[in-house]
């Protein structure tokens, strides 16, 4: 079975194609600046249609939604009903879930019949308890808007859980697993018996740890007293925490650790403390983690600065494990989400 894995974006479209049930990529590419000024693809139609004009034949599709809410707990087959709660979840993801359903409504007028599965970012932290997903806020903000934690790059933890435990040849039922997704955005997820329990992005990503241009936690009285000194309305503080924040706004360099890393060497203070404070978030987030589940069996790390960079990963770990009588296994495993995404679209269409 051919199983096209769209990701649609805002201004772009990535894309992989898989032969399944054999994980073999067929294809892979992507078209970037969408609708931008001088680009010739005017919208995601047109930039599907190039796509599928490379594309032999397809069996089904599977698209990446970033946002699910409550409404999706799995990955489910495309319909009206989909369509219309995937667009009431655009009002707490407006960035990500407009781009999302217009790959998919694309997809729908290019090759009408053919299957369509929407795989929800959110979807794996469903799992997480209300004592860890509510906030210590008026309960009628959760019950009428639907504020609570809700999670991230839940398809990438799921994955690297899985493969965690193939690589350990243990039942992922039996494990008690750390994931770190460390890239420009971070995350980390607590896997108990293959269920997420915990994890540090919130409501929005914005939550939890120090990320390339993003604040993570921090006191969220802090807001009203930097918008009323700095003169800033909501767009521009909402900028501020996701864009000019982080690593980038720590170090007043950039947001590329490797670069960080060279200024580090070179004596450059702030660099160093941008690392610092980056390192030692994990190391809190893991330590709790450790507490919440009695114990870890495996620490993975992924994406960008979890696969490649190897010094941070050793500050990370550095005597972290010392007071359990077990350490547990360090992994480094390659994410992959759109391979993630296929086998959740076989294994939907399949049955």
């Amino acid at each position: 079975m051919k199983i096209l894995v769209i990701n649609s974006g805002s201004s772009s479209i990535k894309y992989k194609l898989f032969q399944m049930p054999g994980r073999k990529l067929l294809s892979k590419g992507s078209i970037e600046h969408i609708a931008e000024k001088g680009s010739e693809i005017k919208d995601h139609y047109s930039g599907l249609k190039l796509i599928l004009s490379k594309i032999n034949s397809v069996d089904a599709v599977g698209h990446r939604v970033v946002h699910g809410a409550e409404k999706f707990k799995k990955p489910l087959l495309v319909d009206e009903a989909v369509i219309r709660k995937i667009k009431q979840c655009s009002a707490i993801a407006p960035l990500h879930n407009p781009a999302n359903l217009a790959g998919i409504l694309a997809c729908k007028k290019l090759i009408p019949g053919v299957r369509q599965v929407a795989v929800f970012d959110t979807a794996f932290h469903q799992s997480i308890p209300d004592y860890a997903y509510i906030y210590g806020l008026p309960y009628e903000l959760y019950t009428k808007l639907g504020i609570r934690k809700y999670g991230f790059h839940g398809t990438s933890h799921e994955y690297v859980a899985h493969e965690a435990a193939r690589i350990l040849n243990k039942k992922l039922q039996r494990l008690k697993i750390i994931t770190c997704h460390l890239g420009n955005g971070c995350s980390i997820t607590a896997v108990d018996k293959g269920k997420s329990i915990d994890t540090s992005m919130g409501f929005t990503p914005l939550e939890g740890l120090v990320m390339g241009t993003r604040s993570g936690d921090l006191d969220p009285a802090l807001i009203p007293h930097i918008m009323r000194k700095r003169k800033l309305d909501l767009d521009e503080i909402d900028t501020l925490l996701n864009k000019a924040s982080g690593l980038k706004g720590i170090s007043g360099i950039s947001n590329d650790m490797r670069i960080l890393e060279e200024k580090a060497s070179k004596g450059n203070k702030r660099a160093q403390l941008a690392m610092d404070i980056f390192v030692y978030r994990i190391r809190k987030y893991i330590g709790a983690y450790i507490a919440i589940m009695s114990g870890c069996d495996c620490l993975v790390f992924t994406a960008g600065i979890g696969e490649n960079q190897k010094s941070v990963r050793s500050k990370i770990t550095k005597n972290i494990f010392k007071h359990l009588k077990k350490a547990p296994k360090v992994l480094v495993i390659p994410t992959n989400e759109e391979l993630m995404i296929a086998k959740q679209t076989y294994q939907l269409i399949k049955d």
